[in-house]
């Protein structure tokens, strides 16, 4: 058992290596100097991306938020690709003035091949009409003031800008909380951070801005693997590019809340971390090596957490067991194992409680739910180790999950944050 213990420890030791620059972006986001924008700046066109399949109960709040913005009307033109629909997606967004598209293939499927499918049909219609190309799912709603902060960060040079990214349903179970309450982490205490000593952020499904020259480089959209976002963020982190991050345009998400859609959804997250780390892993560890910090910065998203959980997890199992077999103690195993995982837990509620205080206002549940999803949000996280080993065995595909089963009135959500 000796030889557990140091298994153990080392681990726990690589933890801290990987690790520890993450903990230092937490009082780099704190106490950071908000930097002051210019207010008068040029107003740039923009086209809107909406990728939906049957998104009927949720298409028209997003398309009704962006009528809302403070941006003018008049430089924001909504695109919504129908993609393999059986609903009424596409009618009811016509309806709401956006211009439409239809796609039906189902052997290239997911959300890169319509947002390919779409960019080029705008390329051959509209030309170079567009300074830029916002993209975002269907569920989404933005707060008024989206479009008009992104632009200023836009014109500030950067051809890539994400931005924050809250939820909907925080508030419904521990799920959409874990999910929520990660997605605000990322979004302050890693794109923030980020942004804040001049690395790259990174762009996560939604929610993000890309410049007319980044689309025109790689003619379309041409990023199919089953996390097409980090995919896409990548790429460009391994060329030079930096993806920019703007604090004040929020959006809100619709999560999950049924445990199967996200072991599937997660399933589908693990797979294509894999894929990517398949493609580009080498890249990004080489150019780490050359001094880049920002791939560095995304190897160390990309793998090494979930290389060393995998690997502690089944050295602890396999030697306990082994013990039991020989008649060992057993008990000075699983007592390892239990140490193991409180260490994670108690790391993983520090993240949770300091985000969920810097972020107390902007999270749209009872004060009693925000303190409750504190202590669920590491369990929702330990879910990510069986299924990240499943997703080492499993042929996983892209699936929809279907959106607008809890909903909340655009103004009724706004006025609380």
């Amino acid at each position: 058992m000796e030889t557990l213990s140091f298994i153990n420890r080392v681990v726990s030791l690589l933890f801290i290596v990987c690790y520890f620059y993450q903990f230092l972006y937490i009082p780099i986001k704190i106490f950071s100097y908000k930097k002051q924008r210019n207010e008068n700046v040029e107003k740039k066109n923009y086209a809107v991306l909406i990728c939906a399949r049957n998104e009927e109960k949720v298409i028209g709040d997003l398309i009704d938020s962006i009528h809302q913005q403070t941006y003018p009307q008049d430089k924001i033109t909504i695109f919504v690709m129908a993609d393999n629909c059986d609903d009424d997606t596409e009618k009811i967004a016509k309806n709401k003035g956006a211009i439409t598209y239809r796609r039906m293939n189902k052997i290239l499927v997911g959300k890169g091949y319509a947002l390919d499918t779409m960019l080029k049909s705008i390329k051959k219609e509209y030309s170079d009409q567009f300074d830029g190309y916002f993209v975002f799912d269907a569920d989404n709603i933005l707060k008024e003031n989206y479009i008009e902060e992104m632009n200023k960060v836009f014109v500030e040079g950067n051809d890539i800008v994400t931005s924050y990214r809250n939820s909907k349903n925080y508030d419904s179970n521990w799920i959409s909380a874990g999910y929520g309450l990660s997605f605000l982490r990322e979004s302050q205490f890693l794109n923030g951070a980020r942004h804040i000593v001049n690395s790259s952020c990174a762009v996560s499904g939604t929610g993000f801005l890309v410049s007319k020259a980044i689309i025109e480089e790689q003619k379309g959209w041409p990023f199919h693997l089953l996390t097409e976002d980090i995919e896409f963020s990548i790429h460009h982190i391994i060329q030079g590019k930096k993806i920019a991050y703007c604090e004040k345009a929020m959006l809100f998400d619709e999560q999950p809340t049924k445990f199967s859609q996200s072991i599937h959804q997660r399933l589908r997250w693990s797979k294509g971390y894999l894929q990517v780390f398949g493609v580009y892993g080498k890249k990004l560890f080489t150019n780490a090596l050359k001094g880049s910090f920002s791939c560095f910065d995304m190897f160390m998203n990309s793998m090494p957490a979930f290389i060393l959980s995998t690997i502690s997890i089944i050295v602890n199992v396999a030697l306990a067991i082994n013990a039991a077999i020989i008649g060992d103690d057993y008990m000075i195993a699983l007592k390892s194992i239990a140490q193991f995982l409180l260490g994670m837990y108690s790391t993983l509620f520090v993240l949770g409680l300091v985000t969920t205080i810097t972020e107390w206002k902007n999270i749209y549940a009872s004060h009693q739910k925000k303190i409750l999803y504190l202590f669920t949000f590491p369990v929702f996280m330990f879910t990510y180790i069986p299924i990240s080993i499943a997703a080492l065995f499993l042929n996983v595909s892209w699936k929809p999950i279907e959106h607008g089963t809890y909903r909340k009135e655009v103004g009724e959500l706004m006025k609380n944050v």
